[in-house]
């Protein structure tokens, strides 16, 4: 595939993950995956270590953990590949191609899996995939259920303020204008559920400052969309051992 051949076959795809495919060609996702990298505190290397990744859409943190030496890599999405959203997989298949990967893939929904129908792994990521679960607590005991040591979680906070376990439910679209958007807990109620799941050792490895809540809260605010509202609401990090 020549480098024109390539930049076509880009812009027929719509892009939620910007990946670097080389040649100076970086796909156009609506996601700014090289800023949210650093967030997630990925160790420098993967070597040795099988790595599952779920709802990996296009596949950025697939590819970068097999990119840090991973021994195996699992992307695994569904309702950005063939569910209802606008996701396809065609950008992980281009991608995928594009890099020579060996990742491997699996069209598979959260609450389907299972050490029966996809092993276990020394590390999960669940990166952006929490607040669209309509049943969290299930998600995350599935999710820790195929999590042998380590698992990289990055999701919508909301009730900030409240210092007892508290999620927040969004019956319509509330959250970002996207009715998949259900439910975003406070950091007690995730670092709740997580040690409910089974994790021994939770940790908030990155949360959004309040300075940077303030001035987003302003801002909506003045645009009469909720002052309060938007300062209770946040994105983090959170990394958990089994």
């Amino acid at each position: 595939m020549t480098a024109d051949d390539l930049r076509q076959a880009v812009a027929r795809i719509r892009w939620y993950h910007r990946i670097d495919l080389g040649g100076g060609i970086v796909t156009p996702g609506e996601s700014d995956t090289f800023g949210v990298l650093p967030r997630l505190r990925f160790p420098d290397s993967f070597r040795g270590m099988t790595v599952l990744d779920v709802g990996a859409w296009d596949g950025f943190y697939s590819f970068e953990a097999e990119r840090r030496g991973a021994e195996r890599v699992l992307a695994t999405d569904h309702f950005c590949w063939s569910g209802d959203g606008w996701g396809t997989k065609h950008g992980f298949d281009l991608a995928h191609r594009v890099l020579n990967s060996k990742v491997e893939a699996r069209d598979i929904d959260v609450l389907d899996l299972s050490p029966e129908t996809v092993g276990t792994f020394d590390v999960v990521f669940f990166t952006g995939v929490l607040y669209h679960m309509r049943h969290p607590l299930l998600a995350l005991e599935r999710v820790a259920n195929v999590t042998r040591r380590w698992l990289i979680l990055e999701t919508a906070v909301d009730m900030l303020w409240c210092r007892r376990p508290a999620l927040a439910f969004y019956p319509g679209d509330e959250l970002g204008h996207d009715p998949t958007n259900w439910c975003a807990p406070n950091h007690a109620a995730l670092g709740g559920m997580l040690e409910t799941v089974g994790f021994r050792r939770i940790e908030v490895v990155w949360h959004q400052s309040l300075l940077y809540r303030l001035g987003r809260a302003a801002k909506q605010g003045l645009e009469g969309r909720g002052f309060l509202r938007a300062l209770g609401q946040g994105r983090t990090v959170v990394h958990a051992w089994r």
